[in-house]
């Protein structure tokens, strides 16, 4: 028998929160994007882009483990990681924000100049 556990996670950028876990899935996890009720694979290209800032996505990952333990084990470790990626993707995002867009030239000296 079985055992599956689905967690939905509702974020600003699903997709991007999505691509950032799925390294981390193991064969037993199998992680998407929902909407709508039609749910894509994440590692379509295609559903990435149509699920980009659209409040209406949620990820949605399914964990199948034989056992109790082994499901409360992987669903502890996703949680983890999950946490991390919705940390890193808020912060990442904050950060290229903060910086502006054009800085102008690198340096003010001419690079072809005698630095003796």
């Amino acid at each position: 028998m079985s055992r599956r556990a689905t967690i939905r996670t509702a974020h600003d950028d699903p997709a991007l929160l999505a691509r950032a876990l799925r390294p981390d899935n193991t064969d037993d996890m199998t992680t998407m994007v929902e909407r709508n009720d039609a749910e894509r694979a994440v590692g379509d290209d295609e559903a990435a882009r149509s699920h980009r800032d659209d409040a209406g996505a949620t990820v949605v990952t399914q964990i199948d483990r034989d056992t109790t333990s082994g499901l409360r084990t992987t669903v502890d470790d996703y949680v983890v990681n999950l946490e991390v990626a919705m940390e890193v993707a808020t912060n990442a995002r904050t950060v290229q924000r903060a910086q502006p867009t054009d800085t102008g030239p690198v340096s003010d000296t001419n690079s072809d100049s005698d630095t003796r």
